[in-house]
C-alpha cells in the first residue's frame, strides 16, 4: 500500500484529476483481474470501489462492493450516495481506485458523481469526465440522468 498522502501519478492510466486536485483511478475490473499484490505499490490502490452485478474476489486492499449490474442504475441508491461520498473523501489522502468490468459506464457514472462532490455541476459532469477519462464514460441515458440528479 501507498505510504500516508500519496496519490497516483497524475499522468497513469486511468487517473482523472477532479478540480480540487484530488486523484482517483477508473478501470476495467473484468473478472477481478486487478494488479498483483507483489506487484509495483504505485499501480496498487489503497481503497477499490467496485461496481458489479457480483461480489468480487477480494483483493489485498481494502474495498467496497456495490451491486451495480451492467449498463443499469445501482442496486440501492442511499449505499450508491454513501460509497461514492466515502470514495471521494478517501481520495484526498488515499489511492482510490473505482472499477466495474469494462471500466466506461458504471465507473465513468460513479467518476461523474465524485466529479459533482468535487463542486461539477451535475449538469456537466458527464462532459467532465468524458474530457478527463473516457470519451465513451457513462453510456446509457440512465446514468446519464442519474448523474444529472446526484446530490
Amino acid at each position: 500500500m501507498s505510504a500516508p498522502g500519496t496519490t497516483w501519478e497524475p499522468a497513469a492510466p486511468g487517473v482523472m484529476r477532479l478540480p480540487s486536485g484530488r486523484l482517483v483511478r477508473g478501470r476495467a475490473v473484468r473478472r477481478m483481474l486487478l494488479p498483483d499484490p507483489a506487484g509495483p505499490a504505485e499501480q496498487q490502490p489503497d481503497f477499490g470501489l467496485y461496481l458489479l452485478g457480483r461480489r468480487p474476489t477480494s483483493p489485498p486492499w481494502e474495498t467496497r462492493w456495490l451491486r451495480w449490474p451492467d449498463f443499469r442504475l445501482p442496486a440501492d441508491r442511499v449505499e450508491a450516495a454513501e460509497s461514492l461520498r466515502d470514495a471521494w473523501e478517501r481520495s484526498e489522502r488515499q489511492r482510490v481506485e473505482v472499477g466495474c468490468a469494462g471500466g466506461r459506464g458504471r465507473t465513468g457514472t460513479a467518476l461523474a458523481c465524485l466529479a459533482v462532490l468535487d463542486g461539477v455541476p451535475a449538469g456537466e459532469a458527464v462532459a467532465y469526465v468524458r474530457e478527463h477519462y473516457h470519451p465513451h464514460a457513462v453510456e446509457t441515458p440512465w446514468q446519464r440522468r442519474f448523474v444529472e440528479r446526484f446530490r
